[in-house]
């Protein structure tokens, strides 16, 4: 598992346990009502819901709370915010592509945001299309490896229909095509095996080693930044971070 992915299980355990889960769970469920308000209550036959659901699973969002945001995403008291996704693109110390994903009712004031906090942390935000291309959309599932029999774990994914799965000694992560990954999640825990989270995710094409400490921190510092401003969703980076100094820096 690159250091990109192992990044990826450090922040959604620092994020279960965060100060800031109310800011969490709002985030969570303005996805949930934009799925729903644009394709319909039905997960069953909407992908974006399911996976946005699947990915407030993952973070120990209470079944209420999912359920009243798919209600008010489907019905008619939305709230009247006209929310739409914008995605932003650039690059961080060293080089690395960053893409930052937004669900925003006011593109000016997000637009602001993201570029300051790119310039502010030694980055530069970029035009549509400038890192895209270096990155893929794929469903991920983390399952912790204590207890875990690999090939029994391998068996129970193929079965929902994953393409491949990888380790790094703390946890197996499980790759799929985004249509799939519910179906993936659901043979996984079927199968007994605990899940620590689901959810879609930009897997980058090739990646950028970032060796020294200091680079190493100056990444994580910008992505931080951006993943706590209030209309980013989700942030992706290209880097890929050796265990022992990405340990040092989230810790």
């Amino acid at each position: 598992m690159s250091g990109h992915s192992k990044w990826s299980s450090i922040k959604h355990k620092k994020g279960a346990a965060d100060l800031k889960r109310g800011k969490l769970f709002s985030k969570l469920s303005r996805a949930i009502m934009v799925a729903a308000r644009e394709g319909g209550g039905d997960a069953d036959n909407n992908l974006a819901l399911q996976n946005a659901i699947e990915k407030a699973r993952s973070y120990s969002m209470p079944k209420d709370n999912i359920e009243r945001a798919v209600a008010k995403g489907a019905g008619e008291g939305a709230g009247g915010q006209a929310f739409e996704t914008v995605i932003y693109e650039g690059y961080g110390p060293g080089g690395v592509a960053i893409i930052a994903e937004t669900l925003t009712d006011n593109r000016n004031r997000t637009a602001s945001e993201v570029r300051h906090t790119f310039s502010r942390h030694s980055g530069n935000l970029g035009t549509d299309g400038s890192v895209a291309w270096m990155f893929e959309r794929r469903g991920v599932v983390l399952v912790a490896t204590d207890g875990v029999d690999e090939d029994a774990l391998m068996l129970a994914a193929a079965d929902g229909g994953a393409d491949d799965i990888s380790g790094d000694g703390s946890s197996f992560e499980v790759t799929s095509a985004p249509e799939v990954l519910r179906e993936v999640r659901q043979a996984i825990e079927d199968a007994g095996f605990a899940i620590e989270s689901a959810e879609l995710t930009m897997l980058p094409k090739t990646t950028v080693e970032l060796t020294e400490e200091s680079a190493a921190r100056s990444v994580v510092k910008l992505i931080e930044a951006l993943e706590d401003l209030d209309d980013v969703q989700e942030v992706f980076g290209n880097f890929d971070i050796p265990d022992a100094i990405l340990e040092v820096v989230a810790s």
